[in-house]
């Protein structure tokens, strides 16, 4: 997406962003994940405002955070204390805020400002690791109660004309979520299961198929090879509906490699 006057400007982004704070203390089965992040920027042209797409945040209607300086929500349990203490003073962006709600309403999916919620780490964890001076505007969406990937697909649809700003949008999940088969010491697992969807999922998202084949696929997503092995629950695979739903098109292959020991992927619409 190039930057002339005109046309999109905007980029898009669905990553896997790791098991709570484990990034940010270092974890060895995080290593690869890190270093991606620490250089996703550089890949990137720097944007003026950046929009997350959480896997961890639930409501009955689309809902953007609206404050201007929203706290943290320590959104994980059991870990060092040091890691309630985590600071991101990214200013909040409420204009932007306003602006994606006027584009959800009209297509009949709902929509709210929340002015009270904090970022949870969906947020705060890969951002700390990507622009950590914290000066870049951004706010949160979350997702649609139900999770119906059908009506996260007209989300991003209805979003996609912010990709006419200089805006970074960012689908924060994991394409791997099964918590009980993640290797938490972090040894690397050979799992043709995990294999097979996460094939699958690059081929869906950056093979040569049609915007009308790739939303199909997407949308009955539950047919792909072993899908509820890899996610039992598809709350982290639906940021990357409304990442894709937004771009409208064939993105790339940005990380394939292992968090906790299982394959996960990254996914770019730059």
């Amino acid at each position: 997406m190039n930057s002339d006057k005109g046309v999109k400007k905007g980029q898009i982004v669905y990553f896997s962003h790791g098991g709570g704070p484990m990034p940010l203390l270092g974890d060895t089965s995080h290593r690869k994940m890190i270093s991606f992040m620490e250089k996703l920027p550089s890949a990137l042209e720097m944007p003026e405002e950046i929009l997350v797409i959480s896997a961890h945040w639930e409501e009955a209607v689309p809902t953007l955070i609206s404050q201007a300086s929203p706290p943290l929500l320590y959104d994980y349990y059991g870990f060092p204390d040091s890691t309630y203490e985590i600071k991101y003073p990214a200013p909040g962006h409420p204009e932007l805020a306003s602006a994606a709600l006027e584009l959800i309403r009209p297509v009949g999916l709902g929509g709210a400002l929340n002015r009270t919620r904090g970022f949870d780490h969906g947020l705060f964890v890969p951002l700390i690791l990507m622009y950590p001076d914290a000066r870049i505007p951004v706010t949160q969406l979350s997702l649609k109660a139900g999770l119906n990937p059908e009506e996260h697909l007209a989300l991003g649809r209805a979003l996609s004309p912010l990709l006419e700003r200089k805006i970074l949008i960012v689908g924060s999940g994991f394409s791997f979520h099964n918590m009980g088969a993640f290797t938490w010491g972090g040894d690397r697992e050979k799992d043709k299961k995990n294999d097979a969807f996460q094939d699958w999922l690059a081929e869906t998202c950056a093979g040569d198929l049609s915007a009308e084949e790739r939303e199909e696929r997407l949308a009955a997503w539950e047919k792909a090879p072993h899908a509820r092995y890899c996610h039992p629950r598809e709350e982290h695979l639906l940021p990357l509906h409304v990442c894709a739903g937004m771009a409208g098109e064939a993105g790339q292959i940005l990380f394939d490699d292992y968090i906790l020991g299982k394959r996960s992927l990254a996914v770019g619409w730059l």
